[in-house]
Protein backbone atom coordinates (compact mmCIF):
# COMPACT_ATOMS: atom_id res chain seq x y z
CA UNK A 1 0.00 0.00 0.00
CA UNK A 2 1.18 3.54 -0.82
CA UNK A 3 0.63 6.87 0.38
CA UNK A 4 1.77 10.15 -0.49
CA UNK A 5 0.96 14.15 0.91
CA UNK A 6 2.27 17.40 0.38
CA UNK A 7 2.22 20.53 2.08
CA UNK A 8 3.26 24.02 1.83
CA UNK A 9 6.21 24.61 4.20
CA UNK A 10 4.51 28.44 4.70
CA UNK A 11 0.99 26.83 6.02
CA UNK A 12 3.45 25.08 8.57
CA UNK A 13 5.03 27.83 9.35
CA UNK A 14 2.37 29.82 10.15
CA UNK A 15 0.77 27.22 12.38
CA UNK A 16 4.09 27.17 14.24
CA UNK A 17 4.16 30.63 14.32
CA UNK A 18 0.70 31.08 15.93
CA UNK A 19 0.22 28.37 18.11
CA UNK A 20 4.23 27.39 18.89
CA UNK A 21 4.86 24.11 20.81
CA UNK A 22 0.96 23.69 21.44
CA UNK A 23 1.06 23.03 17.90
CA UNK A 24 4.04 20.31 17.43
CA UNK A 25 2.39 18.43 20.34
CA UNK A 26 -0.65 17.71 18.84
CA UNK A 27 0.93 15.47 16.10
CA UNK A 28 4.72 15.18 17.08
CA UNK A 29 6.33 13.05 20.01
CA UNK A 30 8.98 14.61 22.12
CA UNK A 31 11.27 12.51 20.18
CA UNK A 32 10.01 13.75 16.81
CA UNK A 33 9.82 17.75 18.09
CA UNK A 34 13.70 16.66 19.18
CA UNK A 35 14.62 16.00 15.52
CA UNK A 36 12.54 18.71 13.51
CA UNK A 37 14.74 21.43 13.08
CA UNK A 38 13.02 24.02 10.95
CA UNK A 39 10.10 24.29 9.66
CA UNK A 40 10.18 22.66 6.24
CA UNK A 41 11.12 19.79 8.18
CA UNK A 42 8.47 19.80 10.51
CA UNK A 43 6.48 20.12 7.38
CA UNK A 44 8.09 17.01 6.72
CA UNK A 45 6.84 15.06 9.74
CA UNK A 46 3.47 16.46 9.02
CA UNK A 47 3.74 15.04 4.88
CA UNK A 48 4.83 11.83 6.69
CA UNK A 49 2.41 11.19 9.12
CA UNK A 50 -0.66 11.62 6.69
CA UNK A 51 1.49 9.92 4.15
CA UNK A 52 1.56 6.63 6.35
CA UNK A 53 -2.64 7.04 6.98
CA UNK A 54 -3.21 7.29 3.77
CA UNK A 55 -1.05 3.65 3.09
CA UNK A 56 -3.41 2.37 5.30
CA UNK A 57 -6.37 3.64 3.98
CA UNK A 58 -8.10 5.25 6.73
CA UNK A 59 -6.42 8.68 7.65
CA UNK A 60 -5.49 10.04 10.87
CA UNK A 61 -8.30 8.94 13.22
CA UNK A 62 -9.41 6.26 16.02
CA UNK A 63 -7.81 3.32 14.05
CA UNK A 64 -4.17 5.08 13.47
CA UNK A 65 -3.39 8.68 15.37
CA UNK A 66 -0.46 11.07 15.04
CA UNK A 67 0.84 8.81 17.86
CA UNK A 68 0.46 5.38 16.70
CA UNK A 69 3.02 7.01 13.24
CA UNK A 70 6.47 6.76 14.89
CA UNK A 71 9.65 8.77 12.68
CA UNK A 72 13.31 8.36 13.74
CA UNK A 73 16.22 9.27 11.55
CA UNK A 74 19.07 6.83 10.88
CA UNK A 75 22.91 7.07 11.30
CA UNK A 76 22.67 9.04 7.78
CA UNK A 77 19.75 11.21 8.96
CA UNK A 78 17.60 9.44 6.45
CA UNK A 79 13.75 9.29 8.16
CA UNK A 80 12.42 5.52 8.88
CA UNK A 81 9.09 5.31 9.60
CA UNK A 82 7.59 2.83 12.31
CA UNK A 83 3.94 2.19 14.04
CA UNK A 84 2.80 1.39 17.80
CA UNK A 85 2.43 -2.22 18.25
CA UNK A 86 -1.74 -1.41 18.45
CA UNK A 87 -1.35 -0.53 14.29
CA UNK A 88 0.90 -3.21 13.45
CA UNK A 89 -0.85 -5.91 14.45
CA UNK A 90 -4.78 -4.26 13.92
CA UNK A 91 -2.99 -3.95 9.59
CA UNK A 92 -0.46 -6.75 9.74
CA UNK A 93 2.36 -4.45 8.93
CA UNK A 94 5.19 -6.94 7.96
CA UNK A 95 7.80 -3.39 6.27
CA UNK A 96 7.27 0.31 5.81
CA UNK A 97 9.22 2.62 4.13
CA UNK A 98 9.57 6.11 4.00
CA UNK A 99 10.80 9.08 1.68
CA UNK A 100 10.53 13.00 2.60
CA UNK A 101 11.64 15.53 0.14
CA UNK A 102 11.43 19.27 0.18
CA UNK A 103 11.19 21.74 -3.00
CA UNK A 104 9.53 24.92 -4.15
CA UNK A 105 8.04 26.04 -0.88
CA UNK A 106 6.41 22.48 -0.54
CA UNK A 107 7.26 19.15 1.50
CA UNK A 108 6.41 15.82 0.26
CA UNK A 109 6.51 12.24 1.69
CA UNK A 110 5.96 8.69 0.21
CA UNK A 111 5.48 5.72 2.63
CA UNK A 112 5.17 2.21 1.35
CA UNK A 113 3.89 -0.44 4.05
CA UNK A 114 3.69 -4.41 3.50
CA UNK A 115 1.10 -6.15 5.04
CA UNK A 116 1.09 -9.57 6.05
CA UNK A 117 -0.53 -11.81 3.55
CA UNK A 118 -4.30 -12.82 4.57
CA UNK A 119 -6.24 -15.66 3.77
Amino acid sequence: MIGVDIISIDRISKLNERFKDNFLRRFLSEHEISIAKNDASIAGLWAAKEAASKALGVGIGTECSFFDIIITKDKKNAPIIDFSDKVKKSFGIKNSALSISHDGGFAIAVVVVQTLDKP
